[in-house]
């Protein structure tokens, strides 16, 4: 892969930075920045050249303004990143987005590229192509925060003029592994070329994209959002045969078949927290 080019930014903050899709960004976003700050609560490995690794809960208001403190633009990756009882999601997901855009506008802060998620529209069928400007049907509360995480980076945008590209993430993996990521499926090297596009578009106020590559089949249209510049490179396709194979028959009358959402829908409903 070529990499793709964005002008260099002077500090650049990754939160969730131990997370699945943070070990991948780590080294990725290095070559965009002059000093990558990373943050999480779980183990990450040391500091390396350019980098400061900075611990913090993203629920705790003061540690995200510190932790903003001198950050150029944010990739907000960090929280809850699977479907979760309601009380599991809120900290990191509702609050700490919160926390993070008023950390961030009370620092100065420009731009932030926000992983949201397909999860939130994923109670439409698989049979519907949507754009970026589709209402939110979210498939559960993971993909309810996603949705109000979008709300949020809107709403500081409209107040503040704090500019956000929320990124509707479908499967991001090394390869497609069944049937649902032909049309979903993210590469890594796209992911990358996603992000860069969001922080060099020269506008954006609060955009929304899809991300996806550019496969045969999809559920996804983001030509509303052909400001934004992302161009994928690669496709689900040289899978096909392969995960067909695994995977010759589903039933469409099953929701997690029916919807684009997958499994998500069909996971819960989890115990109350004010039960005994």
């Amino acid at each position: 892969m070529n990499p793709p080019t964005a002008p260099r930014i002077k500090r650049l903050l990754l939160t969730g930075a131990a997370g699945n899709l943070g070990r991948v960004l780590r080294p990725r976003m290095k070559r965009h920045c002059e000093t990558l700050r990373l943050s999480d609560l779980a183990p990450m490995d040391p500091a390396g050249e350019g980098e400061e690794v900075v611990p913090a809960a993203l629920e705790d208001a003061a540690a995200m303004l510190a932790l903003l403190e001198g950050v150029d633009a944010v990739l907000h990756f960090g929280g809850v990143s699977i479907e979760k009882p309601f009380e599991t999601v809120l900290p990191a997901n509702i609050v700490g987005a919160y926390n993070v855009y008023e950390a961030a506008r009370r620092q100065g802060v420009k731009r932030i590229v926000f992983a949201s998620s397909n999860h939130v529209t994923g109670f439409y069928s698989q049979g519907e192509t949507l754009t970026p400007r589709a209402a939110p049907r979210p498939d559960g509360f993971y993909g309810l925060s996603k949705a109000f995480g979008e709300d949020l980076a809107q709403f500081y945008f409209d107040r503040h003029g704090l500019e956000t590209v929320s990124l509707r993430i479908g499967s991001c993996w090394p390869v497609p592994t069944d049937r649902r990521m032909l049309s979903s499926w993210l590469s890594y090297d796209d992911l990358e070329r996603l992000i860069v596009a969001a922080l060099s578009a020269p506008v954006v106020g609060h955009s929304i994209v899809y991300g996806m590559s550019a496969n045969r089949s999809t559920w996804w249209d983001n030509t509303p959002s052909s400001h934004v510049g992302y161009r994928p490179e690669d496709s689900s396709e040289p899978w096909r045969a392969e995960v067909e194979a695994a995977q010759p028959h589903v039933d469409p009358s099953r929701p997690e078949v029916r919807c684009q959402g997958g499994g998500f829908v069909v996971l819960g409903p989890f115990p109350f927290a004010g039960q005994e």
